[in-house]
């Protein structure tokens, strides 16, 4: 080996290092001038993320700092705006939030309330949760939560919750004003499991009819429902009102197995399809206990998604009828995607039909916005007061197979149609019912003779000797004059018995819960009435 050879030898490490380094220096000057325009080696277009390079370069070489998380959350959201009105993404934060309710519980201290002149007001605590086992009452404001003042500062309802669930076992102290009580008193509160409900009330109207009110299907649905169904044939029901207004929907299989009950082994329910989601059907099985039975399911504009399966299968089956207004139209099915940080992205899959064939979807292709105000525009061109201002197009014509005629495109359209009541003698009774004027009067009227109502232990103890005496509603009248509703004598008399009706059952609500309330409000529920009335 030579001189110079045995030179280079020694050298050449020290040599292909320097290479190297200036190679991973040029590297990186041509990534900050761009990390798109790379002509060396050319990019798989099919493989490339133009958004990943697009927030690296932002946060890189903006004029400002700027926050990587929100840049990318906020481009989730911007995509999902052009898919459809129903693809969601939830922050972590949110989660619990938006989860709880199709879980059918969550973790906090138990107990209804509203915000109520700028302060937290006990309606009801949970039986058997944390703050009845405390000693908190009906009735009870919440002035401070862990010492620090919550009344008297605008307080909305989304920071009084935050600061009132927390995880099983954790302790919060509230103080507590009670009326007759001077001075605050502390409760020091364990949180724990606390169960949500999704049926409102079951009850027997008379010797055959029963009532079941569904606010939303979540995982315990089926369960609370099949409990009462029970019940309700062990005491004679032979005939079932289903009611799902204003209930929009949740777990899709929660639905199916209520419908199950009503349909005859091997009849389909619904199915599902989408461009990367084959045909799923879902068909009823041999064990439904309500298959025989006479049965009508309540609908109207708020009725979506999971209610209008049932519907949809109750109607094109010929099983029952649907009674009401027409339903909202999501015929949408989201599956959940979680992502590690605690947030997660709801994606729509697939398209729900009805056993018919219809999809039931209504259209969104003039942005979310118009989508959600269809119900003003329902209202506008008269549908609400009229079905035949209702207008469906012959493509989306479906035959059951007793050869009755059913629509798809927009909504479930009931088989008796029950129009909103637009009557101008009722101006004043309608001013009242805007305004909140019945609900505050009564939530007041309560909370001022707690004791003596809190002999009322019973709904039937309560609807039989509990009246609405004329002191009661002049001063309501009083109350609503104070609230710029003037005193309208002919609008007076010719509400009277409604006023009474509902102003009953908003103290029977705030002292016996939905039990306390539906069966007096159900005398001045029209489609209710007509429902009776079929059966």
């Amino acid at each position: 080996m030579t001189k110079y050879n045995k030179r280079f030898f020694i050298y050449q490490p020290i040599f292909f290092a320097l290479i190297l380094i200036i190679g991973i220096y040029i590297g990186s000057k041509l990534a900050s001038v761009s990390s798109f325009n790379n002509n060396i080696f050319p990019i798989n277009l099919n493989k490339y993320n133009k958004i990943t390079d697009v927030i690296n370069y932002i946060e890189q070489d903006y004029v400002d700092s700027v926050n990587r998380k929100k840049l990318t959350e906020e481009s989730i959201i911007g995509m999902l705006k052009e898919l459809d009105p129903h693809s969601q993404y939830i922050p972590a934060e949110e989660f619990n939030e938006v989860n709880d309710q199709l879980l059918g519980n969550f973790e906090g201290i138990g107990i209804q309330f509203r915000i109520e002149k700028d302060t937290i007001t006990v309606i009801n605590t949970i039986l058997g949760g944390p703050s009845e086992k405390s000693g908190i009452k009906a009735g009870d404001r919440i002035v401070k939560i862990n010492d620090t003042l919550f009344a008297g500062i605008k307080i909305k309802n989304k920071d009084a919750v935050k600061k009132l669930k927390g995880k099983r076992g954790t302790k919060v102290k509230v103080s507590i004003f009670r009326r007759g009580v001077n001075e605050l008193i502390n409760f020091n509160i364990i949180r724990d499991v606390i169960p949500t409900y999704s049926l409102d009330i079951a009850y027997i109207i008379n010797d055959s009819i029963g009532y079941i009110k569904l606010n939303k299907f979540s995982a315990t649905t089926y369960d609370e429902f099949i409990k009462a169904l029970k019940e309700l044939k062990q005491k004679g029901m032979t005939k079932l009102i289903l009611d799902l207004r204003g209930n929009i929907g949740g777990y899709l299989q929660s639905a199916i197995k209520i419908a199950d009950e009503f349909l005859e082994d091997k009849k389909l329910i619904v199915y599902t399809e989408g461009y990367s989601r084959p045909k799923n059907f879902a068909y009823a099985t041999e064990k439904g206990c309500f298959e025989k039975n006479e049965l009508i399911v309540l609908i109207d504009e708020e009725s979506a998604s999971a209610s209008e399966i049932i519907a949809g299968a109750i109607q094109d089956n010929d099983r029952g009828l649907i009674v009401g207004r027409r339903s909202f139209g999501k015929g949408l099915v989201q599956e959940q995607l979680n992502f590690p940080d605690g947030s997660a992205l709801r994606l729509t899959v697939a398209r729900y039909h009805t056993p018919t064939g219809r999809c039931i979807q209504k259209s969104y292709e003039n942005g979310i916005e118009d989508y959600y105000m269809e119900f003003y525009n329902r209202y506008s061109n008269g549908e609400l007061e009229n079905a035949d201002s209702i207008h469906f197009d012959d493509s989306l014509k479906y035959i059951t197979p007793e050869g009755n005629v059913v629509y798809g495109g927009g909504g479930i359209m009931p088989d008796i149609y029950v129009p909103i009541e637009k009557d101008i003698k009722l101006k004043y009774y309608n001013q009242l019912i805007n305004k909140g004027l019945i609900f505050r009067y009564a939530f007041e009227y309560t909370d001022k003779n707690r004791d003596q109502l809190s002999t009322y232990k019973t709904f039937e103890n309560f609807n039989k000797d509990f009246i609405i005496s004329d002191l009661i509603f002049n001063d309501f009248l009083n109350f609503a004059e104070e609230n710029s509703v003037e005193k309208e004598n002919k609008g007076i008399k010719y509400a009277n018995e409604r006023i009474k009706i509902l102003l009953k059952a908003f103290i029977g609500r705030n002292l016996l819960d939905d039990k306390g309330f539906y069966p007096i409000y159900h005398k001045v529920d029209k489609t209710f009435q007509k429902a009776v009335e079929l059966l």
